[in-house]
């Protein structure tokens, strides 16, 4: 028996301490530390210049950290042997314009070593499942967006990784492509594979997600499962209104009502955190009625990790 190796299953896939990389005076990634489990799914969920890009790049060998160490299935992200194991998947697409999708994808089978018939038909599968088969024969110029960024997916499977790393995989994608992508990701955690996805979609981070990094100003603000994170920040229910006018002036009365207080105010809406919604909302209708204030709408809906990074940072993910 290869104790080395058997060693080797408990190992995490990946492991981040105390890393820290900084450009000039600007620090990206402020002292960050987790660990991502084989076959796991983990989100580095936070806006865009939460230092997610810069953390993925450290774990791909593309930056060096100012400080703190790396290891990808036990090694260094720069060991040759590991660049073999890991598919990185950047934010800016891969691609070289002046090539069809199939020459790009064969073109990165060859560096991988894949050649002749099995080249052919791997990089097929995969263009097929990505929905771009049709599309082959295409120069990658001619591309939109959201099918670069699908062929950018691709070649980042076509050495068929232990690990893969996305960077914003889904941005620019019409919903229906977006949800293939996530089917992909799924179908990628159940034959074992490791997943590190960056993300600002909040959806796209629950719906994929076994545990979750909140990232923010460069450091992790909390980590965990989704919905750890949520009952952890005490959130059960969120009470959406929607009024005619400026909700700004109506923050000190429903204020009473809300868990600790929190009560988040967003033009005419006013995103209310309480306990027991059932019995909450009908008073503060009543109490925002009487004192004036028209009701458009009322929504009550489950907390998500929006609700947690806005509990956290008093902004939200996404700036409208």
């Amino acid at each position: 028996m290869n104790l080395s190796n058997d060693r080797s299953m408990y190992e995490p896939a990946v492991s981040v301490k105390n890393v820290s990389k900084r450009f000039g005076d600007r620090t990206a990634v402020d002292d960050v530390s987790f660990e991502v489990k084989r076959g796991e799914v983990y989100g580095l969920l936070g806006p865009n210049g939460a230092g997610k890009t810069t953390l993925l790049s450290i774990l791909a060998g593309v930056v060096n950290p100012t400080s703190g160490t790396v290891r990808i299935l036990g090694t260094s992200p720069l060991d040759s042997k590991t660049r073999g194991l890991v598919g990185f998947c950047p934010q800016e697409p891969v691609v070289y314009d002046e090539l069809s999708g199939f020459e790009n994808i064969m073109f990165y089978a060859g560096l991988h070593g894949l050649s002749g018939s099995e080249a052919v038909k791997k990089c097929r599968e995969l263009l097929d499942k990505l929905g771009l088969l049709e599309y082959a024969d295409r120069r990658a110029g001619k591309y939109s967006g959201g099918m670069k960024k699908r062929l950018n997916f691709a070649i980042a499977l076509i050495g068929d990784p232990e690990v893969l790393l996305l960077d914003e995989p889904t941005t620019g994608m019409d919903p229906g492509i977006r949800r293939t992508v996530w089917d992909l990701i799924a179908e990628l955690r159940s034959l074992g594979k490791t997943v590190i996805l960056a993300t600002h979609y909040m959806e796209e981070a629950e719906a994929l997600s076994d545990r979750v990094a909140i990232m923010d100003g460069g450091r992790v603000i909390a980590e965990g499962e989704p919905e750890m994170l949520k009952k952890e920040c005490g959130l059960r229910a969120v009470i959406n209104l929607e009024l005619m006018e400026p909700a700004g002036g109506a923050l000190k009365l429903v204020e009473p009502y809300a868990y600790e207080g929190a009560v988040y105010v967003d033009g005419n809406s006013l995103r209310v955190y309480v306990e027991d919604p059932d019995t909450v909302a009908p008073k503060l209708v009543s109490r925002l009625l009487n004192n004036g204030y028209k009701l458009l709408a009322m929504r009550i809906s489950p907390p998500t990790l929006e609700d947690v990074f806005l509990k956290l940072t008093g902004r939200r993910l996404v700036e409208e």
